[in-house]
């Protein structure tokens, strides 16, 4: 058998002051370090020990595997970061307050934003210094590849490729692998794992900071799927 873990990102500071975040890199606040090293310690108990470990291009997901790899005492496992493991991009609405934004466009229409499979909130303008292209980090990547705003769908097709290039071919080498990423790249991962329908994908809610273990059999089945 072997054994997926997908793990939340701690509470970040902009989770803290309710704000949408998306490919901002926002540092992770001191609940969130604490959620990290609770994870590790579940990770710990559970015997589910990784043996290879993803990541995105985001510090709170970073960190959140930093910390939980140091508390397991295998902070010397290869790590591999992908940009393609970050979360959703939020578009324009990154930076903005949750509730001011839903006072001012309606509740209904930021939660179809938020919480939709395919719409997209309003795009960022190019030139807006919040746009990807303008961050060294994505300067290697095309402008058809760096998004200025996202639907759950478009995160799903943005993942896709690494979960089928990068971490089933690391699943099919070693019994544990650990992806340590955010809210929605995680749901996408959940979508293609389980094959679930975009109407199901919906209401699936990824907690921050809680381990979640799939057990595989050898040809990549879901045997069980569980919090830790």
């Amino acid at each position: 058998m072997k054994h997926l873990i997908l793990l939340r990102h701690g509470q970040s500071l902009w989770n803290l002051e309710n704000l949408f975040t998306g490919w901002t890199d926002v540092e992770l606040s001191p609940k969130g370090r604490d959620e990290a090293e609770v994870a590790g310690k579940k990770i710990l108990s559970s015997g589910i020990m990784p043996r290879y470990c993803f990541t995105s291009y985001l510090k709170r997901a970073i960190h959140t595997l930093d910390i939980t790899l140091d508390t397991i005492d295998r902070a010397y496992l290869p790590v591999v970061k992908d940009w393609r493991l970050n979360e959703r991009h939020y578009g324009a609405l990154q930076g903005l307050n949750k509730a001011d934004t839903a006072s001012k466009y309606g509740d209904e229409q930021v939660h179809i934003w938020r919480r939709s499979y395919d719409v997209a909130p309003p795009a960022l303008d190019p030139s807006d210094n919040r746009s990807p292209a303008l961050d060294i980090r994505y300067r290697n990547l095309s402008a058809d590849e760096l998004p200025l705003t996202e639907s759950l769908a478009d995160t799903v097709r943005r993942v896709r490729p690494c979960w089928e290039e990068k971490i089933v071919p690391a699943l099919q080498l070693y019994d544990n692998v650990i992806v340590a990423a955010h809210g929605n790249s995680l749901r996408a991962m959940v979508m293609m794992i389980l094959h679930l329908t975009p109407e199901a994908i919906v209401s699936e809610e990824i907690p921050t900071g809680v381990p979640r273990v799939f057990t595989l059999d050898d040809r990549l089945k879901v045997v069980d799927d569980k919090y830790l």
